[in-house]
């Protein structure tokens, strides 16, 4: 029986860590980095992709919400080095910047 949601997020949420941009080149380059919009919440994103919710996670992939992070994210934080919020969901990385 999988996790509940509520106990999930709650996991995740301890989890989740912020890092500078050189710490995701490698992944990056792997191509295992996928960027979250601002306006969805990182926990909850990933906490549907755990849940296997392909419905909720290909709607906000096609709204361009969750997209694998381009050259252009790439060239954008080299410029700039954020943080970045981060959460695993193995195989994948899921990255969203910080807020001021």
């Amino acid at each position: 029986m999988p996790e509940p949601i509520e106990v999930l997020k709650a996991r995740l949420n301890m989890e989740t860590a912020k890092i500078g941009w050189s710490e995701l080149q490698r992944p990056f380059a792997k191509g295992t980095v996928f960027v979250v919009a601002p306006e969805l919440d990182l926990v909850e994103t990933a906490a549907r992709m755990i849940h296997d919710e392909k419905t909720t996670v290909e709607h906000w992939m096609d709204q361009k919400k969750l997209m694998q992070a381009s050259v252009e994210d790439a060239r954008r934080w080299n410029e700039t080095d954020p943080d970045l919020w981060v959460v695993v969901v193995a195989p994948w990385i899921l990255v969203q910047e910080a807020k001021g």
